[in-house]
């Protein structure tokens, strides 16, 4: 079946005193076109859950596949190339190449395929900086944008490659209230347009509100709320 499937997500780290348990058999299912958020508090393993989605951080058992193919029975090689391919991230923090223009940025990871058609990719970036509104900053370096703009060219840089998820792990953390409210808009408008599967990790309910399913990440386990819980 296409689409993300989560399934019974343990995360466990070593510690002096012995493993510590972050995640406990966390499932989810999300088809293309889905938009989720994620909720909890300060280190109850947002983070840690969105990076095994992304194929970023290996669980210490469960299993999970995106359009039936699990990035972690890949090698290292391959296992790199899915994430390249087939998953956007958004940070917090842009993690924008400082000495790099917008576009530039924008195009960083079509860089690493040989595969890669650098006049078709060229064409999109310059198409998603247009439905970012950055048009007129693509040879600008971060450094010379503002908190939002920089965040638009990272929703850009994700949607670069058509992945099937995009990741966000708290994209609007770093923005005021009205910026925030417009980068969301323009993550969920352009979601619409591509059709992914979004998942975004937030402490903000007027965000999480925006998007139609809701989880809250609690005592290491993953719950989806019911409407009545909502607001």
């Amino acid at each position: 079946m296409l689409g993300l499937h989560a399934a019974d997500i343990t995360m466990r780290y070593p510690t002096p005193r012995g493993a510590l348990e972050v995640l406990s058999g966390v499932s989810l299912e999300l088809a293309p076109g889905d938009a989720a958020a994620i909720m909890g508090p300060s280190g109850s393993g947002k983070s840690t859950l969105l990076y095994i989605l992304g194929a970023l951080e290996t669980p210490s058992s469960g299993r999970v596949t995106l359009d039936e193919e699990d990035p972690y029975a890949l090698p290292e090689s391959a296992l790199a190339l899915f994430r390249n391919r087939k998953i956007g991230f958004v940070f917090q923090d842009h993690l924008l190449l400082p000495h790099c223009s917008v576009l530039e940025n924008v195009l960083a990871p079509t860089l690493v395929d040989s595969s890669r058609d650098g006049p078709a990719d060229r064409e999109r970036a310059l198409t998603l900086l247009a439905q970012v509104g950055l048009t007129d900053r693509i040879d600008h370096r971060p450094a010379e944008l503002s908190g939002g703009e920089r965040q638009r060219a990272a929703v850009a840089r994700a949607l670069i490659r058509r992945p099937r998820l995009v990741l966000c792990d708290e994209p609007t953390g770093n923005l005021d209230r009205a910026t925030a409210e417009a980068v969301v808009s323009l993550l969920i408008d352009l979601h619409t347009r591509e059709q992914t599967i979004l998942v975004v990790v937030t402490h903000s309910t007027l965000l999480a509100e925006r998007l139609p399913v809701q989880f809250d990440l609690v005592d290491r386990r993953l719950v989806r709320r019911r409407v009545d819980e909502r607001g």
